[in-house]
């Protein structure tokens, strides 16, 4: 449908003019990360609805992004968005750090390590602790299920027939297997499944792929929805603010390269952009804390103090290792070896690139006291793989990943202007709640420990990260707060509740505004025990559940 519509709105900091386009659909999605992705593509099993997924980044035809071995290209390449974060005066750096986030249809899906991880259920009672009613584990567990096609496991806990592929690793590296003993010598037990709702332990990480092939939300959730004539996907789109009349959220003005585009929607818009994307937004379109919208000359359209607030992020430090042979993967980087490998994935979907590199983890404690584990372990069978870790002499190496999963420090994401292309101001204040820094430098002293036992020493030459002159806690401490890095999991900056601090209710509804909902990380009030990826896409399905019995019930008040 073709309308001329007079917005008169602000866009880069001036008034916009006509438009080049408008179109009119029933709903529109905003972001096609993991979440958005499901949004649209279950919206859209409706025919009688038309839905439009719009997303900044390009599709994902790139060919690494299907391959799982080739995470370390998705890791650090240009599929990804570099937005400066602000360190602590205490945590100064050579060089201003960046977090990345994903710039591609499939958002984080499409980039990541695959591993498939839901938290405890304890996260999700304190989620309703903190006032999101019916998000309890009992509530959740159904979706996490309806997604999910495991390969190994069909029980009380884990799904078949859905569209996402969770799978067992086909090829486990020699190096992955001698650090999971390493775990045990060090007093770990084996754990055969971190979902079951007890993760304490070490074992093999499930991915998020099927038949050998990375199962991202673009992959399992939009491909099969592709051929549906209700369903639109835009990409390299530009959404640069949510237009909003009388209260209501009516549309979005977007750019599509030197065009503005305005997309209507007749039903509801839903912001799925990501816990740094979409406070950004929601500020831009004058939704959130007056002083930080006023400041910005844009008008103010609904008062939410919380956007923007609350941001949280599991924080990283990584161990390096230069091992005595060519014991990683790290000696696929040589040409032949490289060859060999491709071709057993092209023949077999086998082998070396079959694997994420990441194929063993932990999970275990830094603070004993805490009733659950709180440190998450991940073992990288190479060096260098992930962007800002270094590599190490001679080629051959190891890296052992450690998160602290349950941080309580506190950050926030706010505008730095009223130009959509420009990044917001992101602080996520790292280590400001001092119990962080003592977790994860306990998780530390924990994974050198492993290292040192006989069944992993007999590979390691050396120590490269930290130096091996580091022996004492206090040493490590410091190597901690100077060195931790942000684990791109950033979560909480439109967290759903029922006082005045939540942006979102429980349905996922922005508060103060019609016809416009959230549904991706930001909305998580507490960040869940490793990574956010399965949860994201359970969010997903719950806001699609949510809108589509909301059509239900008003076809039924239509026809009563």
């Amino acid at each position: 449908m073709m309308a001329r519509w007079d917005i008169g709105s602000p866009v880069f900091g001036i008034r916009s003019r006509q438009p080049d386009e408008v179109n009119t659909y029933d709903y529109i999605v905003v972001g096609g990360g993991s979440t958005g992705c499901v949004v649209a593509s279950r919206l859209s099993e409706d025919p009688a609805v038309s839905v439009l997924l719009i997303e900044e980044g390009p599709r994902d035809h790139n060919p690494y992004i299907h391959i799982p071995g080739a995470y370390y290209k998705t890791a650090q390449g240009d599929l990804l968005k570099r937005i400066p974060w602000e360190p602590m005066a205490d945590q100064a750096r050579d060089e201003k750090p960046t977090m990345v986030q994903a710039r591609v249809l499939g958002g984080g899906s499409s980039v990541n390590a695959m591993i498939y991880i839901r938290g405890v259920p304890s996260d999700y009672e304190q989620w309703v602790n903190l006032g999101a009613e019916g998000w309890g584990y009992a509530d959740v567990l159904p979706f996490f299920m309806r997604a999910e096609d495991n390969n190994r496991f069909c029980n009380g806990v884990h799904g078949v027939g859905g569209p996402l592929g969770v799978s067992d690793i086909d090829y486990i590296h020699p190096l992955t297997r001698a650090w999971l003993q390493a775990c045990q010598q060090a007093g770990l037990p084996y754990n055969p499944d971190f979902n079951s709702g007890n993760p304490a332990g070490c074992g093999l990480y499930q991915i998020t792929a099927r038949n050998g092939r990375r199962s991202s939300a673009a992959v399992a959730y939009l491909n099969p929805a592709r051929k549906r004539s209700n369903l639109r996907i835009e990409t390299g789109t530009t959404v640069a603010r949510v237009i909003v009349e009388k209260g209501r959220a009516v549309g979005v003005e977007c750019v599509k390269g030197k065009r503005t585009v305005v997309y209507r929607a007749e039903q509801e818009v839903v912001l799925s952009a990501g816990a740094i994307g979409t406070p950004k937004l929601l500020m831009l379109s004058g939704i959130g804390p007056e002083d930080q919208i006023r400041r910005q000359g844009i008008d103010l359209q609904a008062d939410l103090p919380g956007v923007g607030q609350n941001l949280q992020d599991h924080i990283e430090i990584s161990i390096v290792y230069q091992l005595n042979g060519p014991h990683s993967y790290d000696k696929y980087k040589k040409p032949l070896w490289k060859a060999a490998a491709g071709l057993n994935y092209a023949l077999f979907r086998n082998g070396p690139a079959s694997s994420n590199l990441i194929e063993g983890g932990a999970f275990w404690w830094g603070d004993k006291a805490e009733t659950t584990p709180d440190i998450q372990y991940f073992m990288v069978v190479g060096a260098g793989i992930e962007e800002g870790v270094d590599a190490v002499p001679g080629g051959n190496g190891c890296t052992v990943n450690l998160g602290q999963i349950r941080p309580r420090s506190r950050g926030e994401v706010t505008l730095a202007s009223a130009d959509p292309t420009a990044n917001p101001r992101v602080a996520p204040r790292y280590f400001s709640n001092p119990y962080d820094l003592d977790a994860i430098t306990d998780g530390t002293m924990t994974a050198l420990d492993i290292m040192a036992q006989p069944a992993i020493a007999r590979y390691v030459a050396a120590r490269h990260t930290p130096s091996p002159s580091l022996k004492t806690r206090e040493d490590i401490k410091a190597f901690c707060l100077k060195d931790a890095h942000a684990a791109l999991h950033p979560s909480g900056t439109c967290r759903m509740g029922q006082d005045e601090m939540a942006v979102v209710d429980p349905q996922l509804r922005v508060r103060g505004i019609d016809g416009l909902r959230v549904a991706d990380a930001s909305v998580m009030p507490t960040l869940i025990s490793g990574n956010p990826n399965a949860v994201c896409i359970m969010i997903g399905e719950r806001a699609a559940d949510f809108l589509r019995s909301e059509t239900a019930q008003r076809h039924s008040k239509d026809h009563g």
